[in-house]
């Protein structure tokens, strides 16, 4: 486990107690239920950005803490153990994108603004493509962008858009030649494909030719980090459910078969951790990214597919109705694992990086 500072510390417990207390998984019930497109609570995100969190990886200069992605994945590992809907990844993720590649200009009028909550962002690449760059359709000509992005996190939300062209990352803000089509997905979040017909656009000149890259690993390492907490929570829930079901005149957590299914659920989360941590790390200290990004992102996948299945198959049938939070795991599981990279894909990008 990585080594917290005393501030890390007090970061994550309160936010733990937030989540807890103010988003438990019955928040989710309730967005879920009020049926918004953008699928989100705005007085809770509100209440994020007030918090700092929002802020965590902008400089103070621009009205954050600069406080890092360690930091920022504590955050969003106790968010997603209570399945709690927001455009935190989401904004994060693009304003790593502008810390990048932006201009002194770009940075002032923007990170303020997302550090505040006054503007929530998300990043817009998915063609159909796994994030393949060479395979980017998006064209920008005449100060106008042309294309067509597939399943856009939070984008009903969203009023800034960094979409990726087939030259580089351009800034768009929602409004005239931008068009959403809701997509409809199992984890009941807001996600949607995005027309900009002769969109307004403005270029992040920085970063060189690695920016969508570079973006790409951190939100490879914070999607991680989510699903690090929603791996913890199933497991938690899937041992409590464990330790008072009763079979046969046994609890079930008695059956030594049981236990040693939880044991190899408790490995993997454990090398989970170790992988997803390293990643945040790496993008904090520059070193290795796109490596520890990779494998942050791959375990993440493997591991909390295979404990949400388990968290399911130990419940028994009733684990897939809507009485029980845990199927809601699954589904959000599903969603992420096909973002920034399915694991095959993450698999075949990490052997290209080793020269393989």
């Amino acid at each position: 486990m990585a080594v917290l500072s005393e501030e890390q510390e007090m970061l994550r417990n309160m936010a733990r107690d937030w989540a807890t207390k103010e988003s438990p998984v019955s928040e989710f019930r309730k967005v879920r239920a009020a049926g918004q497109p953008q699928a989100y609570n705005a007085d809770a995100y509100a209440a994020m950005a007030e918090m700092g969190w929002v802020g965590i990886i902008i400089p103070e200069a621009h009205g954050g803490s600069d406080f890092g992605f360690l930091s920022a994945g504590l955050v969003v590992e106790e968010l997603g153990k209570t399945l709690t809907a927001s455009p935190l990844v989401a904004t994060t993720i693009a304003a790593s994108a502008i810390l990048l590649g932006g201009s002194d200009e770009q940075k002032a009028k923007w990170l303020p603004r997302l550090a505040s909550g006054e503007t929530v962002a998300t990043l817009a690449v998915e063609e159909g493509t796994h994030c393949d760059p060479s395979a980017i359709e998006t064209s920008f000509s005449g100060g106008k962008l042309t294309g067509k992005k597939a399943f856009v996190h939070e984008a009903h939300g969203a009023s800034l858009f960094v979409v990726a062209a087939k030259d580089g990352l351009y800034l768009v803000e929602k409004g005239d030649g931008v068009s959403l089509t809701t997509r409809k997905l199992t984890d009941q979040r807001s996600h949607a494909d995005i027309q900009f017909a002769g969109a307004a656009a403005e270029k992040l000149e920085g970063g060189g030719d690695s920016l969508l890259g570079d973006v790409l690993d951190r939100a490879r390492v914070l999607s991680a980090a989510e699903m690090l907490g929603m791996a913890q929570a199933v497991f938690d829930t899937t041992l409590d459910y464990l330790k008072q079901r009763v079979q046969f005149n046994q609890v079930l957590a008695t059956f030594q078969a049981l236990q040693h299914r939880m044991a190899d659920l408790f490995a993997d989360l454990t090398q989970m951790r170790s992988a997803v941590e390293a990643g945040l790390q790496a993008v904090d200290s520059g070193f290795g990214v796109a490596r520890a990004a990779t494998i942050a992102k791959a375990e993440a996948n493997r591991v909390l597919h295979g404990i949400s299945n388990q968290g399911i198959q130990l419940h028994g049938g009733i684990g897939m109705t809507d009485e029980y939070d845990v199927g809601f795991y699954l589904k959000r599981a599903r969603v992420l694992e096909a973002s920034f990279g399915s694991t095959t894909w993450l698999k075949d990008r990490y052997a290209a990086l080793s020269g393989y």
